[in-house]
């Protein structure tokens, strides 16, 4: 089987090249078609000889994804299915800005697993079962892919990345980060790590983990309770990683980056959307600075949650605004395509839906 040549780093690439009669420095450049440039193929490297092409073909491949499936919302967004090189399908999702002031604002959200081993009750990709981590390139992919799509659609570029798709990215921790490296690097897609944000079911070895790598990116929690007997029964990682321990991890976390956290709360109908639980919620955000982000419930057919009423999510997020809390009410977006926030599920479709 051929090599990923895009598991070779600069060095390696470089001693390979001298080994087969080839020039060193053709390993820079090299690596900028794969990173930089996001070339798919060894033909598009057109400052390579043909034999040096031919060379790389012959023991290299490069193991870009492809858009499998394609689907359109009405409200714009646009979900795809990217089939990985072995077949398995992982879903991301292009989010483009619904306010007049703001229509360069375009959100890739991007899968870090091919499925997950988390059981959120809420969430359809909790439902199957974890095949296997994303590479970095994989997660890579999925960037260019959508950016790609926002260029074409909507003839804007990508500004904000996501990883709020399928799988928990801190269980894929090395990838991620490599991930990260690739998309905010000079020698990648120069984007500002401060456009990124990774989102987490909450593992509290691994948010220490990032305050100890001083992460430059964005960290949100995947709250949905604030206390351990409600998130025990609606996420089941919370045995193990209770709100006191991510409450001290986080505030190691903030303490090590300077960076606020982001809670996001789904307010399930009479589960978690009473004013105790509001307060609940305010206690806990004082632990560390933080926002919250209320998000709306999107129904999945494993599942009989509910969204709560609209003067129920009012009460609720006006008693956080009355204390101080900065709080933002998310509208679902792409829910008629199930590329709504917890819908994703890397089923295969027999036809492609197309709503305009």
């Amino acid at each position: 089987m051929k090599q990923d040549i895009r598991k070779q780093t600069v060095p390696q690439l470089t001693d390979w090249l001298k080994q087969h009669g080839e020039q060193g420095f053709r390993a820079k450049q090299i690596h900028e078609w794969l990173w930089k440039k996001s070339a798919q193929s060894f033909e598009q490297m057109s400052n390579l000889s043909v034999q040096t092409r031919a060379l790389l073909a012959e023991h290299f491949e490069i193991r870009s994804l492809s858009v499998h499936q394609e689907q359109r919302s009405n409200d714009g967004t646009i979900k795809s299915s990217f089939q990985l090189y072995d077949g398995n399908l992982v879903e991301g999702v292009l989010i483009p800005a619904l306010r007049h002031d703001d229509q360069d604002r375009m959100t890739a959200c991007v899968s870090s697993q091919v499925g997950c081993s988390l059981t959120c009750k809420f969430c359809a990709t909790g439902y199957m079962d974890r095949k296997r981590n994303l590479d970095a390139a994989e997660i890579y992919d999925q960037v260019v892919a959508i950016d790609r799509q926002a260029k074409q659609n909507y003839d804007v570029p990508l500004s904000n990345i996501v990883y709020m798709g399928m799988g928990e990215p801190l269980l894929n921790y090395k990838n991620v980060l490599e991930s990260v490296d690739r998309i905010t690097s000079p020698t990648g897609l120069g984007m500002s790590p401060k456009r990124i944000t990774v989102s987490t079911a909450g593992i509290a070895k691994m948010i220490r983990q990032l305050g100890d790598d001083q992460v430059k990116f964005n960290l949100a929690l995947s709250l949905h309770a604030a206390n351990d007997t409600k998130r025990d029964t609606i996420m089941p990682i919370n045995e193990s990683n209770t709100l006191e321990a991510l409450g001290d991890a986080l505030s190691y976390f903030y303490q090590k980056t300077g960076t606020r956290i982001t809670f996001e709360y789904i307010l399930f109908y009479n589960f978690n959307d009473t004013l105790q639980d509001a307060q609940e919620l305010w206690r806990f955000t004082k632990r560390v600075p933080a926002k919250v982000n209320i998000i709306e419930y999107n129904p999945i057919a494993e599942a009989n949650f509910k969204s709560t009423d609209p003067q129920t999510l009012d009460k609720f997020a006006g008693y956080l605004d009355s204390k101080g809390v900065i709080v933002n009410v998310r509208r679902s977006r792409g829910k008629d395509i199930d590329a709504a926030c917890g819908q994703l599920a890397g089923k295969e479709k027999g036809t492609v839906k197309q709503t305009v």
